[in-house]
């Protein structure tokens, strides 16, 4: 046994005591500390659990290698989960805040006065957050089966072990606090490597502000190679599949059920606000950075691995050739390695960075110790998003009203074990990539929710039927293109799957206008509760007139 498995080991075993004590001490006791984790959590750590929850695998793994590859196409990633925060935080999480419901679903429910919507909605909840967390449990078994030495399927299901105990046990009370942990611990991690490699490339230990250097040297290296500019725009896609692409990113991001219900735990409108202003700030640390390590890992492979030796490649190739991640093959039989004969997994960038500069065995550990918080963050947040549904809006509010407090966090617990145990079941063959999956995920909450909560907001004439037609719609357009451009390779303006939201968004908020408008409008009371939703919280609206409350 090495001294780096044993490093890499003990810090994963470190951090999940340390998981697993916090979410033991935040025992969820009540319904409302299962669900909203009480509505006490201040601002500044909800915006922490917000960048947790929201820094998937997908982006800590994923996301630099994605860039790397794709160059400015991959900036599509970045620029669309980063908007829209902006577009959550602005335009719908205060509201939501303010209409005070456990779940996203309940909201649809009870703005739009329709039981059936509220169900769809749950439906919808758990056929998104069902997709997105066989993503991020297919992520958390690449990297602990890549660390145990273990098979993929064995670290999945240690990931699931993990996450259905300290859910269930916690509820979101408990997730929020094992989440302020797993983000320091991910950011902390994801933050020194690219410090010290900027230390080693530029001598300058601002990563942010140094990197331009590298870039101005790829694009020379990229002319002496004869191969495609870095910088250069949509090289790898259509303008409109990146405009697709970015659109369905953001609209994913405001209309994601787990993510929402984060704005819902704490105490008032304002402090939902702040919570989104804190949350950018740290998730901007982490997206900030992917485009350096992008850079920064293509700049070490074009100087120090392509046109070396195939005998002399550096010492930190060979294990991840090993894994199949990064192959070189020497089909010109020159014995030098060529750029165009070098086949970079996107996964292995971020992975692969502590090896390539060198930064020794804690580091390395500590990047594992991260991956694995990534993933595990997320997928604890979707399972209470899927349990919420299941428990409350489905079961509570459909199946038994009169359940007691103690029956309703049984099966709240219960279904946890349940959703998790699934996921990763599917997780052990995923249907397609981590991030594809997550795209996948994200389209369907562009169709589906985003159009719902976005009209129900700002909308005080949408009314149940509209929003039933433009979710089943939304919906079902959004899943039609994903299987045609996957099984039949049909595209419209070039846009492949993973952009797929766009049409869905734009036929669900047509759908639900059209029937809006052609069916009975909502009553004067609720078109008045609407409007009263986009004041702050001292204030209300009253008889066509704005009040200060007393």
């Amino acid at each position: 046994m090495d001294g780096q498995f044993l490093v890499s080991l003990s810090l994963i075993v470190a951090t999940f005591a340390l998981y697993i004590g916090i979410a033991i001490f935040n025992t969820a006791k009540q319904t409302s500390e299962f669900y909203v984790a009480g509505r006490g959590v201040p601002p500044v750590f909800n915006g922490m659990a917000i960048g947790a929850d929201w820094m998937s695998a997908a982006s800590f793994i994923g996301m630099a290698g994605t860039v790397m590859v794709l160059g400015y196409d991959g900036l599509a990633y970045i620029m669309g989960w980063t908007g829209g925060y902006l577009l959550l935080t602005f335009l719908l999480a205060p509201q939501l805040r303010k209409y005070g419901r456990y779940t996203v679903p309940e909201f649809i429910g009870d703005r739009y006065r329709s039981n059936t919507a509220r169900l769809i909605a749950a439906l919808a909840t758990i056929i998104i957050s069902f997709t997105y967390s066989v993503g991020q449990l297919s992520g958390s078994g690449v990297v602990i089966g890549r660390l145990l030495e273990v098979n993929t399927a064995v670290g999945t299901l240690i990931g699931v072990v993990l996450i259905a105990f300290y859910s269930a046990m916690g509820g979101m009370k408990g997730i929020t606090w094992t989440q302020v942990a797993q983000y320091i611990v991910l950011i902390v991690a994801y933050l020194i490597p690219v410090i010290f490699m900027s230390l080693q490339l530029t001598s300058n230990p601002a990563p942010w502000l140094s990197y331009g250097e590298v870039i101005s040297s790829m694009r020379e290296l990229d002319q002496e190679l004869g191969i495609s500019e870095y910088v250069v725009p949509f090289t790898e896609a259509t303008k409109w599949q990146f405009i697709a692409l970015m659109f369905t990113l953001m609209a994913g991001t405001a209309g994601l059920p787990h993510v929402i219900v984060r704005f819902y735990t704490v105490a008032t409108m304002k402090a939902a606000r702040w919570s989104g202003a804190w949350a950018l700030l740290f998730i901007g640390l982490l997206y900030l950075s992917a485009p350096v390590y992008a850079a920064f890992s293509r700049f070490i492979l074009m100087t120090e691995v392509a046109n070396s030796s195939i005998e002399n490649l550096p010492a930190w190739t060979q294990p991840w050739i090993n894994t199949g991640q990064l192959s070189v093959a020497d089909t010109n039989g020159d014995g030098i390695l060529q750029w165009q004969e070098l086949s970079i997994h996107n996964d292995i960038v971020v992975m692969a960075t502590p090896e390539i500069a060198n930064l020794g065995v804690f580091v390395i550990g500590l990047m594992a110790a991260g991956a694995m918080a990534a993933a595990l963050s997320t997928a604890g947040g979707l399972m209470i998003a899927i349990s919420a549904a299941l428990s409350h809006d489905i079961y509570y509010r459909s199946i038994n009203p009169n359940a007691t407090e103690s029956k309703r966090l049984l099966v709240g617990r219960y279904s946890i074990v349940i959703a998790t145990v699934a996921a990763g079941l599917l997780a052990l063959n995923p249907p397609g990539a981590i991030t594809q999956i997550v795209a996948w995920a994200f389209a369907l909450a562009s169709g589906s929710f985003f159009p719902a909560l976005l009209l129900g907001v700002w909308w005080k004439r949408a009314n149940g039927p509209g929003v039933i037609a433009g979710m089943i719609t939304g919906l079902t357009v959004t899943l039609g293109y994903i299987f045609f451009s996957q099984s039949l390779g049909i595209q419209i303006l070039g846009i492949i799957d993973t952009g797929a939201g766009v049409f869905g968004a734009a036929s669900a908020i047509i759908a639900n206008v059209v029937v809006s408008l052609s069916t009975k409008p909502p009553t004067q009371e609720t078109q008045d509760e609407v409007t009263d939703l986009r004041y702050p919280e001292q204030m209300e609206y009253k008889n066509g007139e704005v009040w200060l409350k007393d």
